[in-house]
């Protein structure tokens, strides 16, 4: 039986990792043992999965998580960027400090069994660990220098993550994921909410706010390629990362205008006309920080797969999580 722990698995992207494991398991695993721990859960859980609620930022939590002794964590938990960004000391204790704390734990428990007990840690960070200004197309040497709390907070998880590995207390390794989109359900707090919201609200009949300029460029993956890329990451033997634990991971490249076009042709005009425009300097001045595109070379290389266009992030959300939206029809 392998133990598998999702840290944040409540959220949309532990959610669907959590229903691709109990649908499909793991490649190279038998059974698997699935435990979600987070601040809150849907409604509705599938019988299969252990849920546990509370905080990350109780000392006593971080322990009990720790003595689990899961074979694979899959660490989702954070605030937001725009919420990091905002709240500068939750940021950082959240995001930051409790990664700390965890892996401090599991060292424990490993020099506890002399060396036997190595957990396996696949973390999600992010592209906001690179800061402008910016080639036309990031590669996979670019510097990491973040421009932005949240940011800053991902690059420090990483050197961390990095670190512990390096002296053989864990063996992690830092996914740097694309923006998700498009995200279901409602919007949240993050910076880059608005580029899944001109896409899911339009498609379910209301209106959208888009507070940046149609000529904003970024870098997009589904949720379906997220969990894709966590379980991936989780089979990957860690030998081939050469010592060099983040990666840069593939995505579909592409302007505001391109979504909306690629909007337009999934479901028509009608539906482009909910989109309002309204500037926001506050969320212009943040994704402006942010990288537009990438090689994503060794991810690819490594069997990293995601989108090749974004109608096809378009098309993913209506199977995946819109079904009714197949029946519009393009004016």
């Amino acid at each position: 039986m392998t133990k598998i722990l999702i840290l944040g698995g409540g959220g949309m992207v532990g959610q669907k990792l959590a229903n691709h494991l109990l649908a499909s398991g793991l490649s190279g695993y038998k059974a698997l043992d699935i435990t979600l721990f987070d601040m809150a859960f849907p409604l509705k859980q599938d019988g299969r999965l252990r849920c546990i609620t509370g905080s990350l930022t109780n000392a006593q939590n971080i322990t009990m998580l720790a003595q689990l002794r899961p074979d694979i964590v899959f660490h989702l938990a954070s605030i937001v960027s725009g919420e990091a960004e905002s709240n500068f000391d939750a940021g950082w204790q959240i995001n930051m400090f409790t990664m700390w704390h965890y892996l401090e734990a599991l060292k424990a428990l490993h020099i506890g069994s002399n060396g036997a007990y190595v957990p396996k840690i696949i973390f999600t960070s992010s592209i906001a660990v690179f800061g402008g200004p910016f080639p036309e197309q990031i590669d996979d040497t670019f510097l990491s220098a973040p421009q932005t709390s949240y940011g800053a907070q991902k690059a420090s998880c990483e050197l961390l993550l990095s670190d512990f590995s390096r002296k053989g207390f864990v063996d992690g390794i830092s996914l740097r994921l694309p923006t998700i989109c498009v995200r279901p359900g409602k919007a949240n707090l993050a910076a880059s909410s608005f580029f899944s919201g001109i896409i899911r609200e339009p498609l379910n009949g209301q209106k959208a706010i888009l507070p940046v300029d149609e000529s904003v460029r970024h870098w997009h993956a589904s949720p379906r390629a997220a969990a894709g890329f966590l379980r991936h990451a989780a089979t990957l033997d860690s030998g081939l990362l050469e010592n060099r634990r983040a990666l840069n991971l593939p995505g579909v490249s592409c302007t505001v205008a391109e979504q909306i076009e690629a909007l337009r042709r999934a479901a028509g005009q009608s539906i482009i006309k909910l989109i309002k425009r309204q500037p926001d300097d506050t969320i212009i001045n943040i994704v402006s920080s942010w990288p537009r595109n990438f090689t994503a070379n060794r991810a690819r290389a490594l069997g990293f797969q995601a989108e090749a266009s974004f109608d096809e992030i378009i098309a993913t959300y209506i199977q995946d999580d819109l079904p009714n939206a197949s029946k519009a029809s393009a004016d």
